[in-house]
């Protein structure tokens, strides 16, 4: 059994992570075009050049992650070397140099780029981590739980305290306000990292004789079947979140007409999610994994499809509606990450090769491909329905923008519903897998 206090100071890295990550995604299309002042389409397709960039150091740094040997482990010791580094880039992501229209793209571009590398290179090992703890399929699902309430820990902060920490350092000087921001944000996130450093123990090693080069393990890892419907199930699953997480700040701002309540809208939707991980350990307990993510994701797009037909005026009817999506949605996330590890027992059993880091950075790759998706057709579709920045949008953009929050987000759900109806690794087959693997 894993100790709480363990539990936690694993917790503890994704609520670092995840005030990097979840500032991005609620965050920074806004901020390119209300501050820096890019427009939404060049954004856009910044955001899908920069994720696919990023995408494919994914499984370099699972490799790299694979093959690191260290008094701390394979994967702690990235947590004590990159946790300061990030923390820098971060903050000139999110600073406004004064420059030229052009010279502006060209600094967002390079110092995006710089912050996605940086967050592949902490976030791998970190969630390699996740799956040597402990070889228990139960307690996968545990530590994940803590990882995930924890990780929206991040989330609240950034939802909750973003806008008036803005607003406070900048006094009026918006660009000022979010540089400052980050560096509070950023100086956190290293004082977790390090302590998620400190507090957690690697406990699942690789084979002793095990070197194989990165081509072996690639197609060890291709031979997966099981791992690949979990690659399939992210991407689709990401791209529907994304969209919807972007947009849900101009979905506020402009089709509620409510800018003054943006703040309460997101902390309440990622409350919604500590509340909804929290609850994924019972679950997991009482029912098929397999069966309650496909039934969660299958609420999630009801959610969303419904949420179309709420009108401008029913502020209340479209609180309820986030924040119920964003409960099932990431009640569905620690049984997905727990699904990971299990993929590893099964490909090393399939495959007799161990590859913990190129697992979880390949589904990292489609997850990041979804996101990259996700997040350039927010700025699309924006441009699309004609939206311009800090206006009264016309009823068609208006039209558009709740399209775009509602049911195409909803597809990607149903997708993941679809694609997950092939995932064969219950419980007990996890644990005869296991079983075997011990008695060789």
């Amino acid at each position: 059994m894993i100790s709480v206090r363990e539990k936690i100071a694993y917790g503890l890295g994704d609520t670092a992570s995840n005030i990097i990550f979840q500032t991005v995604m609620m965050f920074l299309l806004l901020f390119y075009t209300d501050v820096v002042g890019l427009s939404p389409a060049v954004v856009g397709t910044m955001f899908l050049f920069v994720r696919v960039i990023d995408a494919i150091t994914d499984p370099i740094m699972g490799n790299l992650a694979d093959k690191t040997r260290t008094k701390w482990g394979q994967f702690r010791p990235y947590l004590l070397w990159l946790a300061l580094p990030f923390a820098l880039i971060s903050i000139l992501a999110f600073t406004t140099p004064d420059l030229s229209g052009d010279n502006k793209v060209i600094y967002a571009f390079v110092t995006y780029t710089l912050l996605m590398i940086a967050y592949t290179a902490i976030n791998i090992p970190y969630c390699g981590l996740g799956g040597v703890i402990t070889a228990d399929a139960k307690e996968r699902v545990t530590v994940q739980s803590y990882r995930f309430v924890f990780g929206m820990l991040g989330g609240v902060i950034v939802a909750a305290a973003t806008m008036p920490m803005v607003e406070w350092f900048g006094q009026g000087d918006s660009a000022k306000g979010y540089q400052l921001t980050m560096v509070a944000m950023s100086s956190l996130g290293v004082v977790l990292f390090l302590l998620c450093f400190l507090g957690t123990k690697e406990r699942v090693a690789p084979p002793e004789d095990q070197d194989a080069s990165m081509k072996v393990n690639l197609m060890s890892l291709w031979k997966n079947d099981q791992w690949r419907i979990l690659c399939i199930a992210a991407f689709y699953l990401l791209t529907g979140q994304v969209l919807r997480l972007t947009l849900a700040v101009y979905y506020v701002k402009y089709f509620l007409g409510r800018e003054d309540l943006i703040t309460s809208f997101l902390t309440l939707g990622v409350i919604a999610s500590m509340l909804g991980c929290a609850v994924a350990q019972p679950l997991a307990k009482r029912v098929c994994k397999i069966k309650a993510y496909i039934a969660l994701q299958s609420i999630s797009a009801a959610i969303c499809l419904l949420s179309f037909f709420i009108a401008s005026d029913q502020i209340v009817v479209a609180f309820i509606a986030f924040i119920a999506w964003k409960f099932f949605l990431d009640m569905a996330s620690p049984l997905l990450w727990a699904k990971m590890a299990d993929t590893i027992d099964y490909g090393h059993k399939k495959t007799g090769i161990r590859v913990t880091g190129l697992v979880y950075s390949g589904v990292i790759f489609f997850i990041k491909m979804g996101v990259a998706i996700g997040g350039a057709l927010a700025g699309w579709l924006l441009t699309f329905y004609g939206y311009q920045a800090d206006i009264e949008q016309t009823e068609a953009t208006k039209h558009g923008l709740l399209l775009s929050f509602t049911l195409f987000p909803a597809l990607g759900s149903i997708a993941v519903a679809w694609v997950m109806r092939n995932y064969t690794l219950t419980e007990q087959k996890v644990v005869d897998i296991q079983t075997e693997l011990k008695t060789g």
